[in-house]
């Protein structure tokens, strides 16, 4: 089974094939940074902009990697939610416009369920159950993972989630967006 992946939730345009749950035969990503870098942060309105401008790009680009045509995905996974609503709009639209006119079938993944996911395919030998932290941009959630689909949040952020503190963080150093990567460079040349 081939399914291509689409993730719009936020400042990156991802669309990406897979097979059979874990193998990767192509992974696009069009990243925004560079465009949101002069304003500190993510702009909401410039992200889903792009994403309109980029979406269909990066689908063909990732269907020609993986060497297969619209015709040959069984399914369309797309991020709904939680993110920036224009922006999963973006995806969630193309991703259903696709599956309309292939008469494929559409499976609705939740944005943090997709960020557990992506451990299958760098852990090839990891199952249910374990316990993760999921710590991305607007998140940072300890999550039990009882089965493939079954999820129980143990503990979440009540305010900044990590993505956030180091964004602030870097900003106040002059480090520029994004802060993650940005602190973990200079924490790298840093007194152990």
């Amino acid at each position: 089974m081939k399914i291509l992946g689409v993730e719009t939730s936020c400042d990156e345009t991802a669309v990406a094939v897979v097979e059979s749950g874990r193998k990767v035969l192509s992974n696009i990503v069009v990243s925004q940074i560079k465009e949101h870098n002069k304003y500190g942060g993510v702009v909401p309105e410039i992200a889903s902009r792009r994403h309109t401008e980029w979406i269909g790009i990066a689908a063909k680009n990732a269907l020609s990697e993986a060497g297969i045509r619209f015709e040959d995905i069984d399914a369309v996974a797309v991020t709904y939610a939680p993110g920036l609503i224009g922006a999963l709009l973006i995806g969630v639209g193309f991703a259903k416009g696709l599956c309309y006119s292939l008469k494929k079938s559409l499976i609705p993944v939740h944005h943090l369920e997709g960020h557990i996911a992506s451990l299958y395919i760098s852990h090839p030998n990891l199952t249910p159950p374990f316990t993760v932290l999921v710590a991305s941009g607007g998140h940072s959630h300890l999550i039990e993972v009882k089965d493939y689909t079954e999820f129980k949040t143990i503990g979440r952020a009540v305010d900044d989630a990590a993505g956030e503190a180091f964004d602030k963080v870097a900003r106040k150093l002059g480090l520029g967006y994004p802060g993650g990567p940005a602190i973990s460079k200079i924490a790298s040349f840093g007194n152990p």
